[in-house]
């Protein structure tokens, strides 16, 4: 990817289906107005305003052919920061609005930036669809499995670009790493583990500011619920409630999807894999009593069809001592650094081969892997979204909606196995169950056929490090058939 963002161009493009011909066409206006993509902004608070407002005012310094043209929230003050800020930074006054239906109504926008609490993600992204917009979402996808499904469904049939919103996964970093797994570099791949520890002096997303000025005069609370869309109950003002809905069940699930999808969705397109096969969840609150529902401790194994686990573990109220990024193989493992989800613009990993007495390869040494990307992780994802709609490709996105869904449903299955005290499987369709012991029998069963290994999608190693060396004295094994030493 250049990083000269002033050489652009636009790529007409033809589509077979109506929704992607009306893509096209709502594309088309851009061309007509000097090639610039016009943005709304859904949901301007701390993370709509500073990341996604200041993020495309800071691409348009830079030469993105980009104007930000709407702003919408229920907050009267989020509102005008983010407009005062537009109007600043860009010479252009943005319209304001609290209703975001009146956004996407208008023909001017031709894009948005969704920046609302979890629980209002699908119902946003499937509304902007249907109006023609292409979309950013900010992660998670979606609040349920179900609404996934449904937002991958539309996008398909759309021919818009959606990208959702993890930014690390804009690092070239995860496509070296993938690379060098298809090849076999790591031999069978095995596990991944991975975190994302907190701690403050006031709790998981207390840190996130309530103020005075935060009342139903200057909210639309009922709005911001979503009452009479059925996305939550209808409750008693509480500025903890709205500015701190992480901590809230109905809006939010933690850690779970604040801070573990940035985690997941990086090992995922690391590891190719996508759903899982079979999830427990574990946790509890064990210190942050302070009104909240979500866990402060809390942990995820998540078991794929492909012969591989997933670990995630965190706590909230301690992080001096974290566990470290590692993805696992029979020949080789990969240690990653500078993860920090926003930063960049660098990530790296370090290949550690295993022991030559394992691999059987003297030659195999440590190896250390940088990638960069042009801007900030922030920047960087914000501008591949500009690209692939600017090039009409919805493919192109570093964070697509099936890689979203695949997180949506890593955590959620987690999050319900802690609160329901169950486990759950998936099978290949992605059809959900509760758990029993088909799972075991089935990895039981390959090992008593003597079967070969599952792998991730992409591999093409063969039988590279995805087989084990028996000594000698192993022909000594197996049932004595009729008497008969099988030795012999």
């Amino acid at each position: 990817m250049t990083s000269d963002v002033s050489r652009r161009h636009f790529i007409k493009t033809s589509v077979g289906t109506a929704a992607a011909s009306t893509a096209a066409a709502s594309y088309a206006r851009i061309t007509g107005a000097n090639e610039r993509l016009r943005l709304g902004f859904i949901g301007t608070g701390r993370r709509g305003f500073g990341t996604h407002v200041k993020s495309l005012t800071a691409l348009r310094k830079t030469g993105s052919n980009i104007d930000l043209v709407g702003v919408c929230d229920v907050f009267s003050m989020h509102r005008q920061q983010a407009v005062d800020h537009i109007t600043a930074e860009t010479n252009i006054t943005p319209k304001s609005y609290v209703d975001h239906h009146e956004l996407l109504a208008e023909t001017d926008v031709d894009a948005v930036c969704i920046g609302t609490p979890d629980h209002w993600h699908a119902r946003q992204t499937l509304d902007a669809l249907d109006a023609g917009k292409h979309v950013y979402c900010e992660k998670p996808m979606t609040h349920t499995i179900d609404e996934s499904r449904r937002v991958v469904d539309r996008w398909k049939s759309s021919g818009l670009v959606l990208q959702v919103g993890v930014q690390s996964s804009s690092s070239p970093i995860w496509d070296v790493a993938r690379e060098m797994i298809n090849d076999g570099r790591l031999g069978k791949i095995v596990q991944f583990q991975t975190e994302c520890f907190r701690n403050g002096r006031a709790g998981m997303s207390r840190h996130n500011v309530i103020t005075k000025e935060m009342t139903p005069a200057n909210i639309d609370w009922k709005r911001w619920l979503g009452v009479d869309e059925g996305l939550a109950p209808e409750v008693i003002f509480d500025r903890a409630v709205y500015g701190q809905w992480r901590c809230y069940w109905p809006f939010g699930y933690g850690m779970y999807s604040d801070l573990f999808v940035h985690r997941i969705t990086g090992m995922l397109k690391a590891t190719g894999l996508r759903m899982p096969g079979r999830v427990v969840g574990g946790g509890g609150i064990f210190m942050e009593y302070d009104d909240r529902q979500v866990p402060d401790v809390g942990s995820i194994i998540a078991d794929f069809h492909e012969g591989v686990q997933g670990v995630v573990s965190s706590t909230m109220v301690s992080e001096e001592l974290k566990i470290d990024h590692i993805i696992r193989g029979h020949h080789g493992n990969m240690l990653f650094q500078k993860l920090s989800y926003t930063s960049g613009p660098s990530a790296s990993f370090d290949f550690i081969p295993e022991r030559p007495q394992v691999t059987l390869d003297s030659k195999s040494k440590k190896e250390h892997h940088e990638a960069k990307s042009p801007y900030s992780f922030n920047l960087s994802h914000f501008d591949n979204f500009i690209r692939a709609v600017e090039s009409g490709r919805p493919n192109s996105v570093n964070n697509d909606p099936e890689l979203g869904a695949a997180a949506v449903m890593f955590v959620n299955l987690a999050i319900r196995s802690y609160r329901e005290g169950k486990v759950f499987h998936v099978n290949r369709d992605g059809q959900v169950s509760e758990g029993n012991s088909s799972w075991a029998d089935g990895w039981e069963q390959m090992s008593e056929s003597k079967t070969g290994p599952n792998h991730v999608a992409g591999w093409k190693a063969g039988e590279a490090g995805s087989v084990m060396t028996p000594f000698d004295y192993q022909n000594l094994a197996g049932p004595w058939i009729d008497g008969r030493d099988p030795a012999s």
